[in-house]
């Protein structure tokens, strides 16, 4: 191996090795009360090295938040097959979540990060107009359970007078709130179990909510719980 190969492998370790760093101490103390300083020294380095690799932050967390979203789209990609309808796309898109997250910290850490970098509006974009809202991992998130409403609408499951981009956000507030009331407790206290279940339970009746009569009801229920992926 070259010195240039070398030092980028060692770059690349090493910019890892900070974000795991930062993500303990978010799990540990949350977002907003981790400073640079913190995880400099976590990471056993100065902070003027801190800073060369990344600018602040806002940058820091933003890199872990997109991260973890890629991965999500990756894997909810990976299990899609042709042919399927909207609800069987949910159900895949909640398989997906589970499967990634619901054995981790992971979500907690993101919302906590998404919390300290849009603390007016946490975790998702309002605004009505795609062109004008944030371009970032939350508005991915929000565009694709939006477009899974939209397809259901198309397909006749659900209501033809609901606004999907309503019913998305709607969605992500019930997450916000939930995730919230986690992320406030001590970590010895949070329940991630306890904390999907719930999730679960209000969005199946939100679906119940906008799906259409005549539609199979048992198609409406979400993966189990105990049925992640080991």
């Amino acid at each position: 191996m070259g010195i240039n190969e070398r030092r980028k492998r060692e770059r690349s370790e090493r910019k890892n090795a900070i974000l795991r760093c930062a993500r303990d101490l978010v799990v540990e103390y949350g977002a907003e009360k981790v400073s640079m300083m913190d995880i400099a020294q976590k990471a056993e380095l100065s902070k003027a090295t801190l800073y060369l690799y990344f600018s602040s932050k806002g940058v820091l967390f933003q890199e872990i938040c997109n991260e973890a979203t890629e991965r999500f789209i990756e894997y909810f990609n990976s299990l899609v097959t042709p042919n399927l309808n909207a609800l069987e796309l949910i159900r895949l898109f909640w398989k997906a979540y589970l499967d990634l997250f619901g054995r981790s910290d992971d979500m907690i850490v993101i919302f906590s990060m998404k919390q300290y970098m849009l603390a007016e509006f946490p975790f998702f974009p309002i605004n009505e107009n795609p062109e004008k809202a944030e371009s970032g991992s939350s508005f991915v998130i929000y565009t694709m359970i939006e477009k899974l409403i939209e397809q259901g609408r198309a397909e006749g499951i659900f209501e033809s007078n609901i606004n999907p981009g309503v019913i998305a956000r709607t969605i992500l507030f019930i997450f916000s709130y939930i995730v919230e009331n986690t992320v406030k407790m001590p970590k010895s206290s949070r329940n991630v179990k306890t904390m999907l279940e719930d999730l679960k339970s209000l969005l199946q009746m939100m679906l119940r909510g906008i799906t259409v009569e005549g539609v199979d009801r048992s198609q409406l229920l979400l993966p189990d719980l105990e049925n992640l992926k080991e």
